[in-house]
């Protein structure tokens, strides 16, 4: 009877043990659900790069990029009434493959005078971006996919979340897109209402927009392809090559805009 019970102690022991380290080893395999993290701290633009088109990379020209109660703010403050096409990016300091992005933005004041007609409440989040470090002086945009954002005119329609594709080709419905821009499905936001923007980007195969929580624009197979502005022999033989990963950065381009918390989930 003895040698019956250790053996029984034994065996529940020994089952309870595995049941332990099943539990953990499940627990740790498990992604941790809502594991936000801020990439703004709303208190200054250390983790961030800025580069301003005509000016070295670090170069906050003209102090476009500030921050004030906790929001991160383009504005033209210092700029005297001439953009001369300064086109800037503000990009965080590391790169990410498959992420969801959220933050709220809205347009404010009036574009600056000799802004281009269609930068007028136009801004952007540039996601699978090249390394900052590589853009060129007089380079406007860097190779990346772009969530085009756009306020509304006050009159007509004018979607936001869009997609613009800045020496980049995405697949839409199983085919080879090429066109430069395409609008999303979204509603207009006119006057200085803050938006909700929310981005889902899965490596090189899926990218989701949703404006307000509604899936607004949804695409495939981002890859190197189109026309640039800056070291186009090297883009070119990299045409075709899948964006699987990049840096994210957020536009100046003539109107004022505010960016608020701005966040990321790793997936």
């Amino acid at each position: 009877m003895i040698k019956n019970h250790i053996v029984t102690v034994v065996f529940i022991a020994t089952a309870l043990l595995f049941t332990c380290k099943s539990n953990k080893d499940q627990s740790t395999k498990t992604p941790q659900k809502n594991n936000w993290v801020k990439l703004f701290n709303g208190k200054d633009l250390n983790d961030w790069t800025i580069k301003i088109k005509g000016q070295p990379l670090g170069e906050n020209y003209k102090n476009t990029f500030i921050v004030e109660n906790g929001v991160l703010k383009v504005n033209y403050d210092e700029y005297n009434g001439t953009f001369n096409n300064s086109y800037g990016h503000i990009f965080y300091n590391k790169e990410f493959s498959d992420y969801k992005f959220r933050m709220q933005y809205r347009f404010i004041g009036e574009q600056i005078k000799d802004g281009a007609g269609w930068a007028k409440r136009n801004s952007g989040v540039m996601i699978h971006c090249e390394d900052p470090k590589n853009i060129g002086l007089n380079q406007n945009f860097p190779v990346s996919i772009e969530v085009q954002l756009l306020g509304g005119l006050g009159t007509g329609e004018r979607p936001t979340g869009n997609l613009c594709t800045p020496g980049t080709h995405v697949e839409m419905n199983g085919e080879l897109f090429t066109p430069h821009c395409v609008n999303s499905s979204s509603k207009t936001f006119n006057g200085d209402q803050w938006v909700n923007l929310e981005i889902e980007v899965r490596n090189d195969s899926i990218i989701k927009h949703f404006i307000n929580g509604e899936n607004v624009l949804t695409y495939s197979k981002p890859q190197i392809g189109g026309s640039v502005d800056y070291n186009e022999a090297y883009w070119k033989s990299k045409a075709g090559t899948p964006l699987k990963k990049g840096y994210i950065s957020l536009q100046s381009e003539s109107h004022p805009v505010e960016f608020k918390n701005i966040e990321i989930l790793e997936l």
